[in-house]
């Protein structure tokens, strides 16, 4: 290519590297792992910025070339932001499974008087759901499953190229069908927290029924938090790879991997 028909193609190019990137920024700043709110937004926009170059190459054939009118221009823009967020949301909303499911344990066993801010559940997270999003990051990133959601956002442009309608029914349903799927994965993930919690206030139960003047409360709370520990170490391992499998089984199914 000659320098002028460079520099006549540079404008279209410079639209299509805007598109690519509003699709990229948009996920990257939500995705498990890579868009963590514990990371500078700086890192993330950096990391989005890296992949428009490898992704522009291949895209660009199929991607439009700059609209004469802003308002176009806009809604590319706009159909763009909300692709990315969509396959991200898919994504972090499965992977808040983990945290969910230590919240819910740490209710349930009196481990939850400490209260620890959480990007991901609130101010009114406790440590051991704070533990449980930092947790969810770590395995995201060092088990190599980040790849598939980057793989997803990559092969999306064959199903949702820029400037097709955009499908809000289809997309709806998906966020509502991945709530439900990180609501019974987390479900799943405290069920022997429940079962503990419930065998333990029927122990506290049979003893203050047998010795009503002894304060049951109070002599069983610290057991109840050890017993809690002492749970969350045995079965951590375990908690652990049934979270991976179960990301990995969902995000396969991302839109643009099945």
């Amino acid at each position: 290519m000659t320098e002028a028909a460079f520099l006549g193609a540079l404008p279209v190019l410079a639209f299509q590297a805007v598109l690519v990137l509003a699709r990229m920024g948009a996920a990257a700043m939500i995705l498990p792992g890579l868009g963590e709110q514990d990371v500078p937004a700086s890192v993330r926009l950096v990391v989005a910025l890296g992949l428009v170059p490898l992704l522009l190459p291949v895209l660009a054939p199929e991607l439009p070339e700059a609209p004469d009118s802003v308002g176009e221009a806009v809604r590319l823009m706009v159909l763009e932001v909300a692709a990315g967020l969509w396959i991200g949301g898919l994504a972090r909303l499965l992977a808040l499974a983990l945290s969910v499911a230590m919240q819910m344990g740490a209710s349930l066993l009196g481990l939850s008087a400490i209260l620890v801010p959480d990007p991901a559940l609130g101010g009114g997270a406790s440590a051991l759901g704070r533990l449980g999003t930092l947790a969810a990051a770590v395995l995201v990133l060092s088990s190599g499953l980040h790849a598939l959601p980057l793989r997803a956002l990559a092969e999306s442009y064959a199903l949702m190229p820029p400037g097709s309608p955009w499908p809000a029914g289809a997309a709806a349903a998906e966020m509502a069908e991945a709530g439900g799927e990180m609501l019974a994965l987390a479900l799943q993930l405290a069920g022997p927290f429940v079962v503990a919690a419930v065998v333990i206030n029927l122990a506290m139960a049979l003893v203050a029924r047998v010795a009503p003047s002894v304060q049951v409360f109070f002599v069983a709370a610290p057991g109840q938090i050890l017993a809690g520990l002492a749970l969350l170490a045995l079965l951590a391992p375990s908690m652990l790879g049934l979270f991976h499998q179960a990301l990995q089984a969902g995000w396969s199914t991302l839109p643009g991997l099945r």
